[in-house]
């Protein structure tokens, strides 16, 4: 067995949520030492949400244009990809560049290490040839990756995942996406807003299957009006490229384009992480972790690798919980009200805080000095940002009532509203809302619309905190806003 250097705490991958949590741990006074094969940050900052809503501006920018001969005139709208490529190259990449997040980290007196690291015992993690022991404890933000399916003839193909989507210089003449998810319909949306020939393939009965049928009818109709070619219910069983092509074959229907775009989910690779060496079984999907993020003793675990959603807001979350938990277990190790001296053990917007009376804030949750909070999913927010976007909070209608809960429905057309009656071109969408009658309370919305995941943030607040229905109704609500539109579905609810 190697000799190990001994530290507070390692970190094995450092997107989103496992940089915040060495950064703040770091920054606390803990020597952390940092891990991660790819770059610093993880998709967001480089193939996921930073580069694809630049995409989706520019896209939506384009639509916008055109909807000028409606409202006000004529506009000629001529599309150009090279300064879209030429900002995610600069401004939101460093064309793939991870310099500046890695002297961030180091700045704040983290240590970081290129590789793959993986446990190799308890409280121990290997890194090429270097094997450190964590004094406090091991956390895990290893992320996914695109899970492709084994459909016969795929992997040989030169297919495309979001990555090659996003780092695209030149665009294609067609494009086939596999997987009507919020991933496949934004990119699918922007491509086609370029003057792309796009068609999306789906196994499912509707696009955006996890999220509310109303919504997905929607967006389907917004993207056929863009002029994305949908068709779902086709399960792909054979993939075909001559080199120049590639077509998808379904039964007796068959597809093609000059590019295949597949996103068809994301996955956990576990088996890479030496958990079996710890006593975690490894062939799981994800890693489960409890309510303060711990997958074992003295191991969290942070952001996609826990199977939650894979959102930048969840890892984040999360990653509060683990640094105030991280310092707790210190305190308690050490027996001190607060071990650091100088760190509360709910860290704090900048990681280091003065221990103080009172109340404290870390991840969005308020606790006293001394606790931990613990993960709450109730009101869990995500959006797909297609135009119209589409916001949602909670249950779905579907979801509720297969929890046996006294469901009711209030729904309204957002076109309806003033504000979408003044809007005109573009204005598709809708207000749903899920109650639980016997309790009077929102258990999950939907907003979708030019604005939705604006105005989810409301919806958000209402489930979060349960805010009786009642007191919603009771609501003042700005006129002539989009989110008006929830006081007339509180009103059709039954």
């Amino acid at each position: 067995m190697a000799e190990s250097e001994l530290v507070d705490v390692v970190v094995v991958g450092l997107g989103v949520g496992g940089e915040e949590v060495a950064g703040r741990l770091a920054e606390a006074g803990l020597t952390v030492v940092g891990i991660e094969r790819d770059l610093v940050g993880g998709e967001c900052p480089y193939w996921g949400c930073i580069p694809s809503k630049m995409m989706i501006r520019a896209a939506n920018a384009l639509a916008e244009a055109r909807r000028v001969n409606e409202l006000a005139g004529s506009a000629d709208v001529r599309p150009d990809w090279a300064p879209v490529a030429k900002r995610i190259r600069e401004e939101a990449t460093d064309t793939w560049d991870d310099r500046v997040a890695v002297d961030r980290f180091t700045g704040k007196g983290g240590r970081f290490v290129r590789g793959s690291g993986r446990l190799d015992g308890p409280n121990r993690v290997r890194v090429g040839d270097q094997v450190f022991e964590a004094r406090y404890g091991v956390v895990l933000g290893a992320g996914t990756r695109p899970s492709v399916p084994p459909i016969d003839g795929l992997a040989d193909t030169p297919y495309w995942t979001n990555h090659q989507a996003i780092e695209v210089e030149e665009l294609p003449e067609s494009l086939l996406v596999l997987g009507g998810g919020a991933i496949g319909l934004e990119l699918a949306q922007v491509f086609a807003r370029f003057g792309v020939r796009v068609t999306v393939v789906e196994a499912a009965d509707r696009v955006l299957a996890v999220e509310e049928p109303e919504a997905s009818e929607i967006v389907a109709g917004a993207l056929r009006s863009d002029g994305v070619e949908i068709h779902t219910g086709v399960k792909a069983e054979r993939v075909a490229h001559d080199g120049t092509s590639f077509t998808v074959h379904a039964g007796d229907r068959a597809f093609s384009g000059e590019k295949l775009l597949v996103v068809t989910g994301r996955r956990a690779h576990l088996e890479e992480l030496g958990l079996d060496s710890v006593g975690i079984d490894c062939t799981q999907r994800y890693l489960p972790v409890n309510e303060r993020m711990h997958a074992a003793d003295r191991i969290w675990a942070v952001g996609d690798l826990t199977g939650e959603g894979a959102f930048t807001h969840i890892a984040m979350y999360q990653a509060g919980i683990v640094v105030a938990d991280v310092l707790d277990h210190m305190r308690r190790v050490k027996g001190g009200p607060d071990a650091s001296g100088t760190a509360s053990v709910v860290g704090g917007a900048a990681g280091v805080v003065s221990a103080v009376g009172g109340a404290m804030s870390t991840g969005g949750s308020t606790v006293a000095p001394g606790s931990v909070p613990v993960a709450d999913y109730r009101a869990l927010p995500r959006v797909t940002f297609t135009d119209p976007e589409v916001g949602a909070v909670g249950l779905t209608e579907q979801q509720a009532r297969a929890r046996g809960i006294n469901v009711q429905v209030g729904c309204t057309d957002l076109t309806s509203s003033t504000r979408g009656w003044i809007h005109k071109a573009g204005n598709a969408g809708l207000i749903k809302l899920v109650a639980d009658a016997d309790q009077g309370v929102l258990i999950g919305a939907t907003s979708v619309g030019p604005a939705g995941g604006e105005v989810l943030s409301a919806l958000v607040v209402a489930v979060h905190a349960a805010v009786p229905v009642s007191q919603l109704r009771h609501m003042i609500y700005a006129y002539p806003t989009f989110h008006r539109a929830i006081e007339d579905a509180l009103r059709n609810l039954k």
